[in-house]
């Protein structure tokens, strides 16, 4: 039993530091943070819920940030993409997955209190109302391309690409 809680510790430890976590029923893989100034950044990552119950992200708290709000793009009536911040949360399917990614849902870190430098890392605690909490550290990778990055818009002011 003791080797196989090493072998366990063993393969998870990377997956951590890869920007990976999981508590209950619920995970976050291939995590990450970025920013293109140093007042602002985002938070990307699949979420997964193994339970047999959707789980709503309902908000998320950092020490690396003033504020961190969920947030997705929506085309404005003038076509331009707009950043805006989503109140009612982000729901995970039952036995599924729900990804936070760059020009659709994420995680929008204002008021950043360091900049957010490759190499360091984001401590973010999730909150899923009544499914619970999930603790996870996310690497910065600011060099990370995006799959399709579109001109965007926060509030009618031009955006950092994310």
């Amino acid at each position: 039993m003791k080797t196989l809680s090493l072998a366990l510790a063993a393969f998870m430890l990377p997956l951590a530091s890869a920007g990976f976590a999981a508590e209950g029923d619920l995970s976050l893989s291939d995590g990450y943070a970025r920013s293109s100034n140093p007042k602002a950044g985002a938070v990307f990552a699949m979420l997964h819920n193994a339970g047999g119950s959707d789980c709503t992200l309902q908000a998320v708290a950092t020490d690396s940030a003033e504020v961190a709000e969920l947030h997705t793009h929506e085309h404005g009536a003038d076509g331009v993409m707009r950043m805006t911040k989503v109140e009612a949360g982000f729901t995970v399917p039952a036995g599924g997955t729900h990804l936070l990614e760059r020009g659709g849902d994420h995680i929008m870190l204002m008021g950043l209190t360091a900049p957010l430098e490759n190499g360091a890392e984001v401590a973010l605690t999730l909150e899923f109302g009544d499914c619970g909490t999930l603790q996870a550290t996310v690497p910065v990778d600011n060099d990370r391309q995006a799959e399709a990055a579109a001109p965007m818009a926060h509030d009618g002011e031009p955006m950092m690409q994310h």
